[in-house]
């Protein structure tokens, strides 16, 4: 077996989404010259390029020293970065570098949205190089910090055997968990539960789940918040491996002084073996199973499992592009696929669509979105709960429009060609993973669209993660 090595060198750049370049140090004892072969190449081998080690958790302009792969040479992990990056800034959250989360808490705003937007351009050069669309400068988010309304915390402990944490997942240790009550993504509210959760519990000696084990009380926590009026809804997941003092929990809870109100209390059960939040049984401890929040002057009724956009504010901005792209939709027919709880589909139908038609997988989302609609007084949008791999072979309508708005992983290729055969005069792609898009764009340009238009917009401020708008037209 290969033996271990260690380099040195200097970031060049990082691809999207988290693919660092090294070039190793010239003159460096350790780094793969050619008095130093193990590397397998040479830095002056020009048919195997020093730049080509490839490394994740780095930013452009770092000193890192790395620690290559013993039976893939050209890849690597970071020991330790050895000097950052000139315009790094000092980080607000007391876990950054530990939780494997923010990977970009220490970059300043401005340079977060330029990084961004330059690692989208160069993966899509190749639909750029074909279209030539109008590539739209990235919009920021309305709020760089606090913005989650959404946050799956997970019981545990940070290193085997030790005391009971609530939190996230230490990066690169999957069973860790590091305590999170500090976290500068959400609103304070959340983390001032999350203390009083953990405070909770460890006082009475609560067991966690273990994910090797499968034995355990607690699995998560799970919280959302309303932007519109600071509803809070609490949900613990448990095991049915014990039995929850539903009086004593809400006592933790209720005597918390939130800038924002519990508007309910949820006890989740779910035996699943998966590491997912899932239901088996839910029980309301107190108050309703919802909130209600409000995008471009609509209302939308968010239940426990439905889902919705994380950054509400965010989601304004991103809704206000898709809408943008539509253009003039008076009198149309439109398909929202993967639509959620219906907030892309009622904000069409606010707008002046015929009708609008909403395609959604999770059953419990579709049942909010006919809610919201009613809500909203929109009677010119309906919604389908369903697979669209199997729902689009069932549908009558010919839609001017179709809006796609699909999972990280992008459309199902099976589902792609039914789609297309529909043959609207245009596709508003929103893609939370733009390897998805580079993938799927060529297939529309196959069937004689082309991209007219891409922006990025920042729902996530601190990661690595951009949102990406695309208009393909005939």
């Amino acid at each position: 077996m290969k033996e271990p090595l260690l380099i040195q060198g200097t970031v060049s750049e990082v691809l999207f989404p988290n693919k660092g370049i090294l070039i190793p140090a010239t003159g460096d004892p350790s780094s793969p010259h050619e008095d130093c072969p193990a590397a397998g190449f040479s830095v002056s081998d020009t048919s195997k390029p020093a730049s080509s080690i490839h490394i994740k958790n780095v930013l452009p302009g770092q000193t890192v020293e790395v620690l290559l792969n013993r039976n893939r040479r050209r890849e690597g992990r970071v020991v330790q970065v050895l000097a950052p990056a000139p315009y790094e800034v000092s980080s607000p959250c007391p876990i950054a570098g530990r939780c494997g989360g923010c990977h970009y808490q220490t970059v300043p705003y401005d340079k977060q949205l330029e990084l961004k937007e330059l690692q989208v351009r160069k993966l899509l050069a190749p639909i750029l190089e074909t279209s030539n669309p109008m590539f739209l400068p990235i919009l920021p988010s309305p709020s760089p910090a606090g913005y989650r309304n959404k946050m799956e915390y997970s019981f545990g402990d940070e290193e085997k055997a030790g005391p009971l944490t609530l939190g996230l997942h230490k990066r690169g240790a999957f069973h860790d968990i590091v305590t999170a009550n500090h976290c500068t993504l959400v609103h304070d509210d959340f983390n001032q539960i999350v203390n009083s959760v953990l405070s909770y519990f460890h006082s009475i000696g609560a067991s966690y789940c273990s994910k090797r084990t499968h034995e355990g009380f607690l699995r998560h926590l799970v919280l959302r918040r309303s932007e519109y009026d600071g509803g809070i809804l609490v949900n613990l997941v448990t095991t049915s491996q014990g039995t929850l003092d539903k009086t004593a929990f809400l006592r933790c809870l209720q005597s918390l002084a939130l800038d924002g109100h519990i508007a309910g209390v949820l006890h989740t059960v779910n035996d699943s073996l998966a590491d997912v939040v899932q239901k088996d049984a839910m029980t309301v401890l107190y108050g309703v199973d919802w909130f209600t929040e409000e995008l471009l002057g609509l209302k939308f009724k968010i239940t426990p499992f439905s889902f919705f956009q994380t950054n509400s504010k965010g989601a304004e901005t991103l809704y206000s592009v898709v809408r943008q792209f539509a253009g003039d939709i008076e009198g149309q027919t439109i398909f929202d696929l993967y639509c959620g709880t219906g907030t892309i589909a009622q904000i069409m139908a606010g707008a002046g669509a015929k009708r609008v038609l909403g395609i959604e997988l999770v059953e419990e989302a579709v049942d909010a979105a006919g809610e919201n609609a009613a809500l909203n007084g929109l009677t010119n949008c309906s919604f389908v709960a369903g697979d669209v791999l199997r729902m689009v072979d069932e549908l009558d309508a010919a839609p001017d429009t179709i809006i796609l708005d699909p999972p990280r992983d992008g459309i199902h290729p099976k589902a792609l060609p039914k789609i297309l055969a529909y043959a609207p005069r245009q596709f508003i792609y929103v893609s939370c993973k733009p390897t998805s898009l580079l993938r799927d764009v060529p297939i529309f340009q196959q069937a004689g669209y082309t991209a007219t238009k891409i922006q990025c917009v920042d729902m996530f401020p601190q990661t690595v993660h951009v949102e990406t708008v695309c208009l393909l037209s005939k």
